[in-house]
């Protein structure tokens, strides 16, 4: 007979035939492939022999003789009190392997744009607010809720936009959604229904933004971006426009003044919807942040701000605030897609924010995010001759010109030699776009621990030229 689970204590999935003579031998090889497969990760407790016997109908010395065989082998370890639990040898072994190649594996050290240092989560004021927002919540709160978000957040969302970005935001007019990209698309989605068929896109930003319109039915119209920002002119013809204003992605400008002033007539004067996407603009290192493009015309502005920058990527968390013709359309859409963003998550996140942890975490981070582009362009003044920064001192990420003769593919392919994860500018320019070679340094994704040898291996990329 074939057993394939077992009941008491912690499950297990194992197959192994309990009618023969080499019982033992088919637990040990069940357990063993189990762990190398990856569905028994590291640190997982195992029931006792006892239990796993009582399961299997099987001797429980069999077992214990199993579980004894297998920590000798580093599978397993075996504590007085602890119980037997599955061994941390596969991370060892990772993190034993060679990690500095040019291909295969994913690279030992990244400074690829696009997110925040993960391990600098605020982890116990977020655990704190999630004690607190369920301690505190309605029980109607677990249920199903308004699709545009809980009320809380919504509210929480309000006061802060106002007072951090001078966003004019009433929490009706706040829809929350589950990452930029959902909000995106369901943006475009109701555009797209209301009869917009082109999406004017800066001929520098994420690929992928313009793959979501694309998909709801939306053509891109890149326009050109200069050291004003966004070429206004180039708006002309669109049903809509994604912009960044505060800062560029990548480039790294903000958009002029006039411009800003240009885009919100040209979009009042067409009936055209601009959308702007405010991804880190709490990053600003020079001086006083720019304020959201929205509060000139919130009519004719979608804000669109995202916690994936100041917090974590994974939280999927962001919100759009609309204008009033665009709030029941989109609220419909949140429905067909998932019904509503985690109500949990937008408690402990509306808790955080009313207990000023969130303000805490973002100036730790603003301060933090300062020094090493700071740090990052000593060393390259320092060690990197020929190199130049540009762009304002904001965000988390610089656009690095490369000096002549070099180009991106060859550092790119070079730093990924040394373990280095980096991305040319040109991965992010629409086709056409012309720029000198440059590279696009996400400063703020290394941990802590890894910032000085990431940036020690970028600057060894940039001043060894290699063979000619």
């Amino acid at each position: 007979m074939v057993e394939t689970w077992a009941t008491s204590g912690t499950d297990l999935h194992l197959e192994i035939d309990v009618s023969g003579t080499r019982v033992r031998r088919g637990l040990e090889d069940a357990l063993r492939g189990a762990i190398q497969a990856g569905r028994l990760h590291p640190g997982t407790r195992l029931p006792s022999s006892r239990s796993l016997a009582a399961d299997l109908g099987i001797a429980r010395n069999t077992v214990a003789d199993a579980y004894g065989q297998l920590a000798a082998e580093g599978w397993l370890i075996a504590e007085h009190g602890s119980g037997t639990r599955v061994a941390e040898r596969m991370i060892a072994e990772q993190r034993a392997a060679p990690a500095d190649h040019g291909g295969g594996g994913a690279p030992r050290y990244s400074l690829l744009a696009g997110s925040p240092d993960l391990s600098a989560f605020p982890r116990s004021a977020w655990l704190a607010a999630a004690r607190r927002a369920l301690a505190g919540a309605p029980a109607e709160a677990l249920g199903y809720t308004d699709p545009r978000g809980r009320p809380e957040l919504r509210q929480a969302l309000a006061g802060y936009l106002a007072r951090v970005r001078g966003v004019r935001a009433a929490a009706d007019r706040i829809v929350v959604c589950s990452g930029f990209t959902q909000a995106l698309a369901l943006l475009t989605r109701v555009l797209a229904d209301r009869g917009a068929t082109t999406l004017a896109t800066e001929a520098y930003g994420h690929r992928h933004h313009r793959e979501v319109a694309a998909a709801q039915g939306l053509g891109a119209a890149p326009v050109p971006v200069d050291s004003g920002g966004a070429v206004i002119a180039g708006l002309a013809g669109a049903d809509a426009a994604l912009l960044t204003p505060a800062h560029q992605f990548p480039l790294g400008v903000p958009l002029a003044a006039a411009r800003r002033t240009e885009a919100v007539a040209w979009a009042a004067a067409t009936g055209a919807t601009i959308i702007e996407d405010d991804y880190d603009g709490e990053f600003r290192y020079d001086r006083q942040a720019i304020g959201a493009m929205q509060a000139l015309e919130p009519e004719s502005v979608v804000y669109a701000g995202t916690a994936s920058k100041t917090l974590a990527p994974g939280l999927r968390l962001a919100w759009l605030v609309l204008p009033a013709h665009l709030v029941e359309e989109v609220t419909a859409a949140k429905v067909l897609a998932d019904r509503q963003t985690s109500s949990l998550d937008q408690l402990t996140f509306a808790e955080l924010i009313g207990s000023g942890a969130y303000d805490r975490h973002v100036r730790s981070s603003r301060m933090t995010y300062r020094r090493r582009r700071e740090r990052l362009a000593a060393e390259l003044r320092g060690r990197a001759a020929g190199v130049r920064m540009i762009g304002v001192a904001a965000g988390l990420h610089a656009v690095v010109e490369l000096p002549a003769g070099r180009t991106e593919d060859e550092v790119v392919g070079r730093a990924a030699e040394r373990g280095l994860a980096l991305s040319g500018l040109s991965e992010f320019a629409t086709a056409g776009a012309r720029h000198a070679p440059a590279l696009v340094v996400g400063f703020a994704a290394p941990p802590a621990h890894a910032f000085t040898t990431a940036v020690a291996r970028l600057c060894a990329v940039l001043a060894d030229p290699g063979p000619a």
